[in-house]
């Protein structure tokens, strides 16, 4: 297939970059068919993480073990936008450290079928240490029967529903997730279960179909409550847990504390989100034990001028 003349300075830009830095990795954004065996050719010996969205594009760098696979979401997502979900990813899956130093590859300029197969960007990104998700680190320090999947399904969509709101509006909400017996002994219905009558695929919070839906049913009142194995329980439930036990901080106000108490009551984890600042809070045994503000920028963008004669790539922007 061969390298276009210009993927081909880029790639010999980004193998200096990572030398000189030091940066941490190459991350290659894979929008099409590349040659990766020239692509190696000419990053060898550079740690090289590839974000695909495509079946077949998945086949075809597994077949390379010299490169690491960040799958990604398919759809009509800006390059940015994916380029963010990528790094978080990484982080998340512990291919990357927070406070990263990443050279980004990417078809930035040329757009459509034509130019797929071309790398005509370069970004040097770092990495910041506070960010919008957390890491499979950070969920393992939590003591829990819940399958690490469902939490990260759950605070990914609390963190997105404290970032984005919903049609243009801040949105509050709690998540219950675990023990789900107890839980629902220990609240009761405020209004009728939207839950009902959908089979478990469905309720199933690891779906990204599923998880727009929830965003929409989180701006009515009430706890949401999620079984271990991921699947939506029941929605808009006042929590009646005993509040005592625990101390809550000064400023959260009655979600936050209805999630200490159910925290507390049961072995379930409370995840909330804040209206007011969209910050997340994971709470267990009547404690915060993780926070997350959804605001804070997961990482900036530098701009890389290239000393080619007439070439000067740009950067990418936040």
């Amino acid at each position: 297939m061969g390298l276009a003349a210009e993927t081909l300075k880029l790639l010999l830009a980004a193998k200096e970059l990572v030398k000189q830095l030091p940066a941490d990795a190459v991350l290659i954004m894979a929008d099409g068919p590349l040659d990766w065996d020239a692509i190696l050719n000419v990053l060898g010996g550079t740690r090289i993480l590839v974000a695909a969205r495509k079946e077949d594009d998945f086949v075809r760098i597994k077949a390379h073990p010299d490169l690491t696979l960040i799958e990604i979401e398919s759809g009509p997502t800006p390059i940015q936008e994916r380029m963010s979900l990528a790094l978080l990813e990484a982080i998340r899956a512990e291919k990357l450290t927070q406070g990263a130093e990443v050279v980004a590859l990417y078809n930035g300029i040329q757009v459509g079928e034509e130019g797929a197969d071309i790398i005509d960007t370069l970004s040097l990104i770092h990495l910041g240490e506070h960010l919008e998700r957390l890491s499979a680190k950070d969920l393992r320090r939590l003591d829990t029967q819940v399958p690490l999947e469902t939490l990260r399904a759950v605070v990914d969509l609390a963190t997105e529903i404290g970032r984005e709101g919903r049609e243009g509006h801040p949105v509050g909400t709690m998540f219950v997730v675990g023990d789900t017996r107890k839980v629902l002994s220990l609240s009761q219905p405020m209004n009728f279960n939207p839950f009902r009558g959908y089979s478990d695929a469905e309720r199933d919070v690891r779906d990204p179909n599923v998880r727009e839906q929830i965003k929409d049913i989180a701006r009515m009142e009430g706890a949401i409550l999620i079984r271990r194995d991921g699947v939506a329980e029941a929605a808009c439930r006042r929590i009646e847990a005993p509040y005592t036990g625990f101390t809550l901080s000064m400023g959260l106000g009655t979600r936050h504390a209805a999630a200490a108490a159910v925290s507390k009551a049961t072995k379930a984890i409370a995840v909330t989100v804040s209206q007011s600042s969209g910050a997340v809070r994971v709470f267990q045994n009547g404690e915060v034990m993780l926070h997350i503000e959804p605001l804070a920028r997961p990482m900036t963008w530098g701009k890389i001028r290239m000393e080619a004669a007439d070439e000067s790539p740009s950067a990418a922007h936040s």
